[in-house]
């Protein structure tokens, strides 16, 4: 079975072979799944600017935070430059990405950082949490430039053969959502709906990463079309409420905590949580893919690195 039937298969509760696996940063050939860059927010030759304008801050290997924000008032809204979209030279660019990859590998396109991260990042974070208040209808028009434009995107990796989309945006702290669920529903749900429609019309799977506890919007995230929904801290969920709720519903994509378990925690530990994790979500003969991403800058060790590797080969069966 080859990569990209692993991962259709997991997506749609067809018992794969095996839990496929997403190696993010590292041991990229051994990976059924690759990341594709398809917007430029801190890679390449100039990392130290996003397409959109805003400058990064970095004290280590990790992705920063942008210097400071650009439309600090609402005058500079109206000189704001939506990125260019130089089709030859980005559709260049991802088949240089591609061309790097192996044979049957899934492809994912990566927005990188996507939506309300990336108003944020151009407003202020603070900031946009007032106008959802005090400016609705102008962080509605700074809200409409963001979504419409990564359509250009998702229209883009359709050309270009890639196999799904990839949102980056985290919605939640430790303990609960940036913003009430009611107001989510009112403002983002029908922009990502908007998105996740047109991918799949283009025939693109929907992979969603949010970090943070964001157990009010999984099941609304699932019913307007993510395929894939990467919660990357599953140390803040009960993975059997999770399969109760969704199993059969959704696929997730797991990692070992990166915040607990496999920074501090022994292999055994590793051990466990995987097994939980195939337990709870790979009951439906799918519904699971295991994450597995390079963390040094975190405090996770190259022994704790590989023991993740080693769990989800040695466990990933679907039942």
């Amino acid at each position: 079975m080859d990569c990209v039937e692993r991962v259709k298969r997991a997506i749609t509760f067809q018992k794969p072979d095996r839990v496929p696996i997403l190696y993010f940063n590292q041991n990229k050939d051994k990976s059924d799944i690759v990341m594709i860059d398809i917007q430029n927010h801190f890679s390449g030759e100039n990392k130290d600017i996003s397409e959109w304008g805003f400058k990064w801050e970095r004290l280590d290997d990790t992705m920063g935070q942008p210097i400071e924000e650009l439309v600090k008032d609402w005058k500079d809204f109206e000189k704001l430059h939506i990125p260019a979209i130089n089709l030859v030279d980005r559709i260049n660019w991802i088949n240089k990405q591609k061309n790097q990859c192996l044979k049957n590998q899934y492809l994912l396109g990566s927005l990188q950082l996507s939506g309300f991260t990336t108003m944020t990042f151009l407003r202020g974070f603070a900031q946009v949490m007032e106008d959802f208040y005090l400016e609705p209808e102008e962080i509605a028009k700074l809200a409409d430039m963001v979504f419409d434009y990564e359509i250009k995107l998702i229209e883009i990796a359709a050309q270009t053969g890639l196999h799904g989309i990839a949102f980056f945006d985290d919605w939640g702290t430790q303990s609960g959502m940036f913003i009430s669920p009611k107001l989510w529903n009112e403002f983002f749900k029908p922009r990502y709906k908007k998105q996740f429609d047109i991918a799949h019309e283009y025939g693109l799977d929907v992979y969603f990463h949010s970090c943070g506890k964001i157990d009010p919007i999984i099941g609304e995230f699932l019913e307007i079309g993510v395929d894939m929904m990467n919660l990357s801290q599953p140390n803040l969920f009960d993975m059997k409420q999770l399969s109760h709720e969704f199993g059969g519903k959704g696929c997730f994509v797991i990692p070992v905590s990166y915040q607990t378990t496999s920074i501090s925690g022994t292999r055994e530990d590793i051990f466990r949580d995987v097994n939980i994790a195939v337990d709870c979500l790979g009951s439906c003969e799918g519904g699971l893919i295991g994450y597995i991403e390079e963390y040094s800058s975190m405090g996770m060790s190259q022994e704790n690195y590989q023991n993740c590797i080693d769990a989800f080969l040695e466990l990933g069966k679907y039942s």
